[in-house]
């Protein structure tokens, strides 16, 4: 009788049949895990005030931003009173127009919902926030929501 032997030929190769599947699944996850930025800041990012009362917003698709602080470029000035409507530098005069802007953007039936939120530098003036209530109120934009971080007001 004869005996046999089993050739060896070294390592297999790596089976790629289910790559296709595991590219297809990290695609997905990043899709729905990762959020887009919708502006790109065009002032410093705004030292928000404390306040102890602080309630989180809902309907994120729903609240329209309006940062106020210092501008990044000095071609806009070096106050903290620079008003930032979605990638542009504006006046209170511009808040009505940008209002009307984003009430085209979402149903008729949700624009009583809409909720414009104010995102001010602790250093900002209030005669520039009181303008741009102002114009809220004259656009009926009477849904209004100022952001702080949660803390103390008053510092010890």
């Amino acid at each position: 009788m004869s005996k046999f032997k089993k050739k060896k030929k070294g390592l297999p190769a790596v089976s790629t049949a289910s790559l296709p599947d595991i590219v297809f699944m990290l695609l997905f996850f990043f899709m729905v895990t990762t959020t887009m930025r919708e502006t790109d800041l065009q002032i410093d990012a705004p030292r928000l005030p404390s306040a102890t009362e602080v309630k989180k917003l809902e309907r994120k698709s729903l609240v329209s931003t309006i940062y106020v602080g210092k501008a990044k470029e000095a071609k806009y000035g070096t106050s903290y009173n620079r008003i930032q409507l979605n990638d542009k530098i504006g006046t209170p005069d511009e808040v009505p127009a940008f209002i009307f802007r984003e009430r085209e953007n979402v149903s008729e039936a949700e624009v009583p919902f809409m909720t414009t939120s104010i995102k001010a530098d602790k250093e900002s003036s209030y005669g520039t926030l009181a303008d741009i209530r102002e114009k809220l109120r004259d656009v009926n934009a009477l849904k209004l929501s100022l952001s702080t971080h949660k803390g103390s007001a008053i510092n010890k």
